[in-house]
């Protein structure tokens, strides 16, 4: 048996009036995806539990089959699994973008995209200018970096469960004066946060970037906190060996948290201009070597977050075309298979945030049911008596064969 899921992250959606109400997968020529809805069975899946918000560590963790409420302590520890960073009993991460605030509005949560070389050179100022024996700021890919905090005992710790952040891409065009940090460690965080904007201010990064017409990276945004939490491998789970092709450290390091092997895709970028072709034909190369290979594109949540609902269905055509249609068909050769179509959450266009609530899914293959659907959308999956209230529920049943 050979399983892919595919994971078009955010592209769950609501109807756009721009599309005469229809939402992007429903306005998108998607026959690819359309086709494992009619050869088997489409449903919902709800992935994020109220109690957290609605963001793709969350989301991605339960898509994968792990209950967040028992495995979940942040976002920056799955990150810093991907890049092989060892956090102590006293350590903890910290997600550490670099963004574009005006007048105290999210202006740009990626600074413009900021190159992971720009990046890179305005952390190393950051580490002479903030930085301490227990603050160490790490260089990650673009806007998206990390921060530790060394600690020496549990009294060293200034943070708990109880310190809250926002995530910036949760704050685009709003005022970020009520977002930031707060409960313990608040000070520390808020401190760094607003000494970055001197620092950065006239930083040769940011004066080349303002030449060029592109938004300088202002501020230090910190958020995602947390230890490294303790996952049980999905070999000892389910005894399938997995595979993951993605181009951000998220995925990464929820990989290696669950002891997949990760595969790098040249050209894969984690925005709209991947290489979804190159991606698909890894995963087709993946699978004579793994049980499970998992597909995690980025594209469209990024056009989400800027609220371009043209290069969203693009991103979801290109999807369709370059990785969807080419893995099935290479699937149907092994005779027993199943495919999986999901995001993670929704994120709609028309606010440009992460949302809680229900995402599609389409799956075909050996032992799946076929069911009426003929398309693959929100409103095909929501009639489906198939739904998944506690999402992480998933993937076991699917992996059994007892959708």
């Amino acid at each position: 048996m050979k399983l892919v899921i595919v994971i078009p992250d955010g592209c769950a959606d609501y109807p756009v009036e721009i599309l005469g109400g229809k939402t992007p997968l429903q306005s998108a020529n998607i026959p690819n995806m359309d086709r494992i809805a009619s050869e088997g069975c489409v449903g919902v899946s709800d992935n994020v539990p109220r109690r957290y918000t609605p963001g793709s560590e969350v989301a991605n963790m339960s898509l994968l089959g792990y209950d967040p409420n028992v495995y979940f302590t942040g976002r920056a520890p799955i990150e810093a699994a991907a890049q092989g960073i060892k956090l102590g009993p006293f350590d903890w991460a910290i997600r550490c973008n670099l963004v574009t605030i005006r007048d105290q509005v999210m202006v740009d949560f990626t600074a413009d995209h900021i190159s992971s070389p720009e990046s890179a050179d305005l952390l190393k100022t950051a580490q002479e200018k903030l930085g301490s024996p227990s603050l160490e700021f790490v260089a990650g890919v673009s806007y998206r970096n990390l921060l530790l905090y060394r600690g020496s005992s549990a009294t060293d710790v200034p943070f708990s469960s109880e310190t809250r952040t926002t995530a910036p891409h949760d704050l685009t065009d709003d005022s970020v004066a009520d977002d930031f940090p707060r409960g313990p460690g608040c000070d520390l965080l808020c401190g760094l946060m607003d000494k970055s904007q001197s620092v950065f201010a006239d930083h040769p990064v940011n004066q080349a970037r303002i030449a060029s017409g592109k938004n300088p990276a202002t501020n230090l945004w910190l958020w995602g906190l947390g230890k490294t939490p303790q996952l049980p491998s999905f070999d000892s789970r389910f005894g399938l060996k997995g595979a993951m092709i993605t181009a951000v450290d998220l995925l990464r390091g929820l990989a290696a948290l669950v002891g997949w092997d990760r595969i790098e895709v040249e050209g894969a970028t984690g925005y709209l201009d991947t290489n979804y072709a190159g991606k698909g034909q890894a995963a087709i190369e993946a699978l004579k070597k793994y049980d499970i290979v998992c597909v995690h594109i980025e594209a469209t949540d990024e056009a989400s977050h800027e609220g371009r609902v043209d290069e969203k269905i693009k991103a979801l055509e290109a999807i369709d075309k370059h990785i969807v249609g080419p893995v099935h068909d290479a699937l149907k050769s092994y005779g027993e298979y199943r495919i999986l179509v999901m995001p993670d959450h929704p994120t709609p266009v028309s606010t440009k945030k992460h949302s809680h609530g229900w995402v599609p899914f389409a799956t075909c293959g050996t032992g799946i049911a076929k069911d009426t659907a003929s398309t693959y959308d929100e409103i095909a999956a929501e009639q489906s008596p198939t739904k998944f209230a506690d999402g992480w529920e998933l993937i076991p049943r699917w992996i059994a064969g007892e959708l």
